[in-house]
């Protein structure tokens, strides 16, 4: 088990979480499947299908939560087939126009209608709260997927005293000046891949893979103005991953040294190796997140 995107918060107030009371607070908004006229669901799991009815994992003072997510399909070309028929057949039996309001009204019909026979898509997403630490990750691609897992978190526990760091110096200047200079922190070492935008209003997009990310050729498009928006990073020969300039992590990846200690580490016993990962997981996240923010000179203080 390992989280695939970092998207971490940092506590504005310090917080003593217990097992027993995440629980608590979670048992009052777990997943439940779609009644027949709802279009979706969100709600607790368990973090492995292992733990039956548990809703939080706990290791090393780091806790695994998982939420679940329902939603219907139901096709936008569906409906828009079935509207215009709907609407050709009034038309045609009325002799009158169907306005939009009175589409939209039709449109709903329909959504109720199909919504008993709609396909459901599952998926779940994960965090790990570090109270201690004072972060909590969530593994997710995007601020959008991360947010709504923290406003279960928060309307569960009621409050949730979080907020995206916010760091001295701008992440995409830091970066583009590691391209063009030797980084001043060695934990970070520059890999073969990024994305340059260009900072003027018309904002050209240039990706690069598989090349020197400090040949002549990068450094000159550094030079005409543009900016580093994603790098693609290794930190301590123990993690590689894509750093936004949002501060957004994607593709996170073990190096094979440290593939190869989980393998040494891991057992058959399902929840062993839970135990194993989740606290390995959370000891890099605890070494990695404060020296993401020192690299770009520290958390604004307000």
């Amino acid at each position: 088990m390992w989280f695939k995107n970092f998207v971490f918060y940092r506590f504005t107030e310090q917080q003593d979480y217990t097992q027993e009371q995440l629980e608590a607070a979670f048992s009052e908004h777990l997943f439940e499947p779609c009644r027949s006229q709802e279009l979706s669901r969100y709600g607790w799991v368990a973090p492995h299908s292992a733990l039956d009815e548990q809703t939080v994992f706990a290791s090393s003072g780091a806790y695994l939560i998982t939420a679940q997510k329902e939603e219907k399909l139901l096709p936008a070309n569906v409906i828009k087939r079935n509207l215009n028929e709907r609407v050709g057949v009034i038309e045609r039996e009325q002799a009158r126009k169907v306005y939009r309001k009175e589409q939209l009204q039709l449109k709903d019909e329909i959504i109720i209608d199909l919504l008993p026979r709609a396909f459901s898509r599952f998926s779940q997403t994960s965090a790990l709260v570090l109270p201690r630490a004072g972060f909590i990750v969530v593994d997710s691609s995007s601020h959008k997927g991360a947010e709504e897992l923290l406003n279960l978190l928060r309307n569960s526990l009621t409050t949730l005293p979080v907020a995206l760091p916010d760091t001295v110096h701008s992440p995409g200047v830091v970066m583009s000046e590691w391209l063009q200079q030797s980084s001043s922190f060695p934990a970070f070492t520059c890999l073969d891949e990024c994305e340059l935008k260009d900072q003027t209003e018309e904002g050209g997009v240039i990706r690069i893979k598989g090349h020197d990310l400090h040949s002549s050729e990068v450094i000159a498009h550094l030079e005409t103005g543009k900016q580093v928006t994603k790098l693609a990073l290794q930190w301590d020969e123990t993690l590689s991953f894509i750093l936004q300039d949002d501060l957004l992590i994607k593709r996170v990846k073990p190096t094979d040294e440290l593939t190869q200690t989980l393998n040494e580490e891991s057992s058959e016993d399902p929840l062993v190796r839970l135990d194993s990962d989740v606290a390995r997981l959370a000891l890099e996240c605890q070494r990695l997140f404060p020296q993401i923010l020192e690299a770009f000179g520290g958390q604004v203080q307000r």
